[in-house]
């Protein structure tokens, strides 16, 4: 049988212009040094900062040195298999993590891939983990609270909602009880929670979600885990991936806070990574960008005129109480303010032992409901002076005069009534009632050893009792007339009915 020509040359058009869809440009380099996690790559001229990295052996990586004739990376995963000659593709997508309202409850690497056994996170979008801070015309002011639950911070420490608030100390203070005392708090409330663990030992991470899930609060709680046995390049990621998801909520019109435990493993594993990547070393031998890294970071976090909030707790370990180390002078100068917390006061008894004197909150009482206003408003100056003056009575009380010796005992009160169990957060009206009873003088006449339990039997009496008074300190947000006199006749009458 004759083939015509024009058949085959249709034949032949067909294929090529099958052939030319089916052409993908593709950006393609090869491992020219690889080991410790990181690779050099010639090639890949079209890459982009921070651009997954796909290689032969089914590994990704992480563009970030981007230099004349070769890509440095860091590769996600196992880094064993990558040697010298492979080939390596770039993929046109900068990294990117799942967000979503699916997350919560789980616990998720900075990937986004789940870790807890639970299968698959279905259903969620993705967004790429670096982005532009929000601008100073897109914010809104600081005004409405964080309710920690935590007495100290709540009367003389508030933290707003889209504020940034540094908890710094040393190991074993108490920091992370901080951090999830204030998730705890959260629960029935309408602010979800984000804790990213960084650098911690898996079986810290794992009793971590164990509390969490045992005070109810998982179910509006998303764990970001990039534990110590995970390479840097995890634990440099997870931050910013919790933070990804926490804008998300942001944007969507919702409030939101995240937890970075701790900013200081975070710095390790960059300086890890840079020194590696071969960038010159500075002080303490961090890169020169070690600011922006953290900078870039906590500026995410605001409150958004048109709706939403991400509120930071960043948290740094200090060296032997040294806050003038260059980490933490760093964080503090991006921070709008801290919580210090001192080993000579935990040692002491005092917990939280958070030290009055170096701690500070910028925003300041505009994060304040008016009725804790009214019952706080001194004592932080109170308590400021009560330290001082105990410097000099050790030495002993008998040269006192009456007000210096009144002014002393109330503040060994106050102390005694600022100490706090680990997870056991109080409600905004029961630290109303407390500390009224404080500022009003009504615990001078109870012994300093019996202030602890009178406070807890106050509040069991006002939780079976007067329901009714804590629902209405709480929806008027004011203490006025008829609330003080309220409050004061019913902590007359728990004297009489409880002698202390």
């Amino acid at each position: 049988m004759a083939v015509r020509a024009e058949e085959i040359a249709s034949i032949l058009r067909e294929q090529i212009e099958g052939f030319s869809t089916r052409v993908v440009s593709t950006d393609v380099g090869r491992v020219i040094d690889a080991g410790a996690g990181v690779c050099r790559i010639h090639g890949l001229s079209g890459a982009m900062f921070s651009e997954l990295l796909e290689f032969s052996n089914g590994s990704m990586g992480i563009a970030l040195n981007l230099e004349e004739e070769s890509v440095s990376a860091v590769i996600l995963g196992d880094y064993l298999g990558i040697k010298e000659g492979d080939e390596a593709r770039s993929t046109g997508r900068i990294i990117e993590v799942p967000v979503g309202d699916d997350l919560l409850g789980r616990v998720v690497d900075p990937l986004g891939n789940p870790l807890d056994g639970k299968g698959p996170i279905s259903g969620a979008m993705t967004r790429p983990i670096e982005r532009i801070a929000p601008g100073v015309t897109l914010r809104k002011s600081v005004t409405e609270p964080v309710q920690t639950g935590i007495k100290t911070i709540d009367a003389m420490f508030p933290i707003g909602r889209g504020q940034r608030e540094l908890i710094i100390g040393d190991r074993s203070t108490g920091k992370t009880a901080i951090a999830l005392d204030t998730i705890i708090n959260q629960k029935g409330g309408d602010l979800i929670c984000i804790y990213v663990a960084i650098g911690q030992k898996a079986g810290k991470v794992a009793q971590v979600v164990g509390i969490l899930e045992e005070y109810g609060a998982m179910d509006h709680t998303i764990v970001v885990a990039a534990n110590a046995s995970d390479n840097a390049a995890l634990q440099y990621l997870a931050p910013y991936g919790g933070c990804t998801i926490g804008e998300q909520i942001m944007e969507s019109g919702r409030d939101a806070l995240i937890v970075y435990d701790d900013l200081s493993k975070h710095a390790w594993a960059y300086r890890e990574i840079s020194l590696l990547l071969r960038r010159p070393p500075g002080r303490e031998a961090y890169p020169g960008d070690v600011f922006y890294l953290h900078s870039r970071l906590l500026e995410r976090s605001a409150r958004l005129e048109a709706g939403g909030s991400l509120s930071a707790l960043p948290i740094i370990e200090t060296q032997a109480n040294d806050v003038s180390a260059y980490i933490p002078t760093n964080v503090i100068s991006i921070t709008d303010g801290q919580i210090y917390l001192e080993s000579d006061l935990f040692n002491a008894g005092i917990r939280p032992a958070i030290n009055v004197g170096l701690s500070v909150s910028r925003v300041g009482s505009a994060a304040q409901t008016k009725v804790m206003k009214s019952v706080s408003g001194r004592l932080k100056g109170e308590m400021s002076q009560y330290r001082e003056l105990q410097a000099f009575a050790q030495f002993g009380t008998s040269d006192l005069d009456a007000s210096t010796r009144r002014q002393l005992e109330r503040g060994q009160r106050a102390t005694e009534l600022l100490k706090q169990p680990q997870f056991a957060p109080l409600s905004m009206s029961e630290e109303v009632v407390v500390l009224f009873a404080l500022s009003n003088g009504m615990m001078d006449d109870i012994e300093v050893s019996r202030i602890q339990p009178f406070e807890a039997e106050i509040r069991k009496f006002l939780a079976s009792n007067h329901p009714d008074l804590l629902n209405d300190i709480a929806e008027r947000g004011v203490l006025d007339d008829d609330l003080s006199t309220r409050i004061r006749s019913v902590i007359e009458t728990f004297k009489q009915t409880v002698p202390f």
